[in-house]
């Protein structure tokens, strides 16, 4: 996931779907007397290790480690966490922070402006395929000076990198117990966030305690968390209904939310919450596949898929048809896709084809993740095969992984086409294309755009001012469209579903709709 947000409205704008009569939203905060609060999602870390994760493992992140900087409740912009920081030049260049006394990891260490440097070493040293060091193109060098001073040296001006440093990506680790050079081993983690991780097993449950050691902006409203996974969007919801969780966080499927807002005995006790969002579901075409290189073929594709159908028939309009990659909301956004292509023509498409000398049917091969992106995955990728060979032009062949291999086969280019969802790692168009592109990217498919890498990005960092650089955003976009290799599908919304003694959820939620566990807690009545 860079994970993250977007519009400049916070992103938690709550619309609430109450199913209980007469509850406020999601009530008032109040005790946990009755043991650990149970967050049920689908959406399991890949690994334990800041280095080493760029994906939805930034979820669990975010609650046991600390950043430099981070969202409170209700900010849009970074904030101070475990240091205050400012640029100390006229040209966005060189970044100070000076971290607050007494900070220490878990464990005891001491978490100095040596550990920070440490952090920020072994991400760009380790460079995992699958790691947030692409997040850091900007950053030359870190200094350490005496116990609590930090200074980024960057490369070139990066009006984004407080940003950066707020993502769960720069999360600090112990120096003693996460390698210089290698992806730390094992299922525990030395943090100084929040919470300590008590215990965790895999694919399963991560119980989370208070980290009596910890100094920073969290204002934690209870004393334990359990996160559980699960494997598809059912599965979660019998457990919320059965009260063996208490509230759910990213994964419920289209039909459990249309369930869900019907008053019905079943519900009773429940409330659904809507909010806004900015993740992003899209295909990425392969340049090393012979029929993925191919610009008539990706232009084809464009043209005949129905956006909104997928939203529609799939998703039961709980998530919106998008044309861009940046989405609706976020300063820059354009529809781009429509702009050019229009409604779905199979007629269009097939002109495409022939101009190019292109015979149909033109196989391909679509892989998709079976349980990062929830339970209607399978069906979208399904609805896309009916879409595109129903036009006349396609043969397509469907394959899936669970996201621990899957991301392994990207990675090494295996997949012709692919399909990906991504969460902002902070509230900037920058972070809906800058992740994509360039030689290293989040995708594992160089992808040039010299245009894009060179110029376009480069200038719009050196504007403090990002309402400054909406042109530079909109040429990028238009690049996008005119290479057709990222198609944008949908846009999605944010639900959240708990029994009614559940309080703060509406708060909980970060610009990158990350959950921040500490706001939730218990009423003490209604």
């Amino acid at each position: 996931m860079f994970n993250r947000n977007r519009s400049l409205q916070q992103v938690a704008a709550i619309v609430s779907i109450s199913l209980v009569a007469g509850c406020s939203l999601l009530g008032e905060e109040g005790s946990d007397d009755a043991g650990p609060i149970v967050v049920g999602t689908t959406s399991a870390p890949s690994t334990l290790d800041p280095a080493a994760a760029w994906d939805g493992s930034w979820e669990l992140f975010r609650n046991v480690y600390q950043t430099l900087l981070s969202y409170p409740n209700g900010a849009t912009t970074p904030q101070p966490d475990a240091a205050t920081c400012e640029f100390t030049d006229g040209t966005s260049r060189t970044y100070r922070c000076k971290l607050r006394e007494g900070l220490s990891f878990s464990n005891g260490d001491k978490l100095d402006a040596e550990a920070v440097k440490h952090t920020f070493d072994r991400i760009l040293a380790i460079n995992a395929p699958t790691g947030p060091a692409g997040l850091l193109g900007s950053l030359d060098r870190v200094e350490a000076v005496g116990d609590r001073e930090v200074v980024f040296r960057l490369n070139k001006a990066d009006a984004t990198f407080p940003f950066v440093l707020a993502t769960p990506g720069m999360s600090l680790v112990a120096p003693d117990d996460y390698p210089a050079k290698a992806v730390r081993e094992g299922d525990g983690i030395v943090g100084s966030g929040p919470y300590d991780l008590k215990s965790y097993k895999e694919g399963d449950r991560a119980e989370l305690v208070r980290n009596d050691r910890y100094k920073g902006a969290a204002d934690r409203k209870n004393g334990a968390v359990t996160i559980r996974y699960f494997q598809d969007s059912a599965e979660m919801v019998k457990a919320l209904r059965g009260k063996q969780i208490d509230i759910t966080y990213q994964g419920l499927a289209a039909d459990d939310i249309v369930t869900l807002e019907n008053k019905s005995d079943e519900n009773e006790g429940l409330q659904l919450v809507e909010g806004a969002a900015s993740n992003i579901n899209y295909l990425v075409f392969n340049p090393k596949d012979k029929w993925s290189n191919k610009l008539a073929v990706r232009r084809a594709v464009a043209q005949v898929v129905d956006r909104a159908a997928l939203a529609h028939k799939v998703y039961k309009d709980t998530v919106d048809p998008l044309y861009s990659m940046v989405p609706k909301g976020l300063t820059g956004h354009t529809t781009g896709f429509f702009d050019d292509f229009g409604d779905p023509d199979p007629d269009k498409a097939r002109s495409i084809l022939d101009d190019a000398g292109i015979t149909a049917p033109v196989p391909l091969t679509l892989w998709y993740t079976t349980d990062r992106y929830g339970s209607d995955t399978a069906l979208e990728f399904k609805e896309i095969k009916t879409q595109l060979e129903a036009s006349g032009l396609f043969e397509v062949t469907l394959k899936s992984r669970p996201w621990k291999t899957y991301v392994v086969g990207y990675q090494k280019g295996e997949y012709p086409v692919f399909g990906r969802g991504w969460a902002p790692d902070f509230p900037d168009a920058d972070n809906f294309i800058a992740p994509f592109v360039g030689e290293q990217n989040a995708l594992g498919t160089p992808y040039p755009a010299k245009e894009i890498t060179q110029v376009l990005l480069p200038r719009s960092r050196q504007e403090s001012d990002r309402a400054n650089v909406v042109k530079d955003f909109q040429e990028a976009q238009q690049i996008l469209v005119d290479d057709a290799r990222l198609l944008p599908l949908w846009q999605g919304k944010q639900y959240i579903a708990a029994n009614e003694d559940v309080s703060g959820g509406e708060r909980a939620l970060d610009p990158s709709t990350i959950m921040m566990v500490w706001e939730l807690s218990r009423k003490t009545s209604w």
